[in-house]
């Protein structure tokens, strides 16, 4: 039989207990992120977003210059190679990337 350790509210407060109530037992960890972060540094991606941030900083330039014709050709070309460079970009990147 196990022997029952009596202790006073008091002492249960203010000291440790003699006994550990539980021994740690080893596990292994497991992530629910399958990468890092640091994996979005492919250098592809980031040749993709610089393109695309150079094309929208360009197109500011122009609009500030006042040339709204060639601004509003601009847009309508975005319009359809941002969301498919968007998708090739996050297709290529789990295409590529090792998990």
């Amino acid at each position: 039989m196990r022997k029952t350790h009596y202790m006073t509210f008091r002492n249960f407060l203010h000291k440790p207990s003699f006994k550990p109530s539980t021994k740690p037992r080893p596990f292994t960890a497991y992530s629910f992120v399958p990468f890092s972060p640091l994996a979005m540094l492919d250098p592809t991606i980031l040749i993709i977003g610089g393109i695309v941030l150079g094309i929208a900083i360009i197109e500011r330039i122009l609009e500030r210059w006042g040339v709204i014709d060639l601004v509003d050709q601009f847009s309508k070309i975005m319009r359809f190679i941002l969301p498919v460079t968007f998708y090739g970009a996050l297709f290529y990147f789990f295409a590529t990337f090792m998990f």
